[in-house]
């Protein structure tokens, strides 16, 4: 996958997970937590549908790889590229 491919992919995801909230607006290097006003309970939703729907695993110790749109793509790119 590319990474705006991946990037399409968070964002399914999280239209999934944070219905309410405007993803079109998404800011790469602003925390995602803060933007879309997620809890830990969204956090965990969210490496649980990486692994349901792309099957990459995202070990506890990586979560603040995922903190923002880039640090994302960073991380996901060289496991779903």
């Amino acid at each position: 996958m590319t990474k705006e491919e991946i990037r399409a992919a968070i964002i399914d995801i999280l239209n999934d997970i944070a219905p309410d909230e405007d993803t079109s607006t998404i800011q790469d290097d602003v925390s995602l937590r803060d933007q879309l006003g997620l809890d830990s309970m969204d956090f965990l939703d969210i490496v649980m549908e990486l692994r349901k729907r792309h099957n990459v695993e995202v070990p506890s110790p990586d979560y603040p790889q995922l903190a923002t749109m880039d640090s994302c793509l960073e991380y996901l790119h060289p496991k779903m590229g």
